[in-house]
């Protein structure tokens, strides 16, 4: 069960427009960020539509998370990690009814402490679930199990950037095959205090005569401090052989980290 909430939770990060089973849409982005300074107030919101055919009540209350390349994701309390801004954010609401195609927006404020200890960025994360109605007469003999899946919305403030930066780790390298494809899966690391938003790109090269065969790239994701990700690369026109390669993850600002690997493509 954990299981398939995790990876039921890592899909609704991959999209910035998801559907909830009950109508529920998140009209604004996963993600918000903010430059912030040392005292200032902050204010954001998030929009949300119903766009089912009944009525829909939603709640919404802070968490702490963290995640690893190996696809799990970490949940904790809020104020749990040591870079939580969960103590900074304030809502309008904790609970929201929508009718049937109805838009709402729940505003929050971000109130950053007048001295921060360290430069760099801090995060939680604001849930967003639908709170499914209880009927206790409609299914006397038996239990009723729903699935429900959940929003998580980033909230990330940047605070003395010009002190902080990212710091990218190769982690691990795996050539694996996704849906009958062949992708080359790079595990990458923020060792650092900023969070990025990286490519990952592998320069390929015919191992007996150095020709280069091409170069491919990952899609860009978000990169939290001390959290790691697998960054898929589409191999799948790449002829079975070995290869030398090099490695290369670039973030925004164009800093590049590298690393020399060896290749072998397989036909099975």
């Amino acid at each position: 069960m954990n299981m398939i909430k995790h990876i039921l939770l890592l899909l609704i990060f991959s999209f910035q427009c998801s559907f909830l089973r009950a109508g529920i849409v998140i009209l604004n982005g996963l993600s918000h960020t903010y430059k912030v300074e040392n005292g200032k107030v902050y204010r954001g919101k998030i929009a949300i539509e119903n766009n089912g055919k009944q009525p829909q009540s939603v709640k919404l209350f802070l968490q702490d998370f963290t995640y690893q390349s190996d696809g799990t994701i970490y949940y904790s309390a809020p104020g749990t990690h040591a870079r939580t801004n969960s103590g900074w954010i304030r809502m309008n609401t904790n609970l929201v009814s929508l009718k049937a195609k109805e838009k709402t927006e729940i505003f929050y404020e971000i109130t950053v402490p007048d001295q921060v200890s360290a430069a760099g960025s801090y995060w939680s994360i604001i849930m967003v679930e639908p709170v499914e109605e209880i009927k206790p007469d409609e299914n006397p003999s038996g239990v009723s199990i729903t699935s429900v899946i959940r929003y998580a919305v980033q909230v990330i403030t940047d605070i003395g950037i010009e002190k902080a930066k990212p710091e990218l780790k190769f982690e691990g390298v795996k050539m694996e095959k996704e849906n009958g494809k062949r992708f080359l899966n790079v595990a990458v690391a923020n060792t650092g205090n900023l969070y990025c938003k990286p490519t990952v790109a592998v320069e390929i090269y015919n191992k007996n005569n150095g020709q280069k065969t091409g170069t491919f790239s990952s899609p860009a994701m978000g990169l939290l401090p001390q959290t790691s990700k697998s960054f898929p690369i589409d191999l799948e026109k790449i002829p079975a052989a070995k290869y030398n390669a090099v490695l290369i993850a670039t973030d925004e600002d164009e800093n590049a980290f590298a690393l020399n690997v060896e290749l072998e493509v397989k036909d099975d």
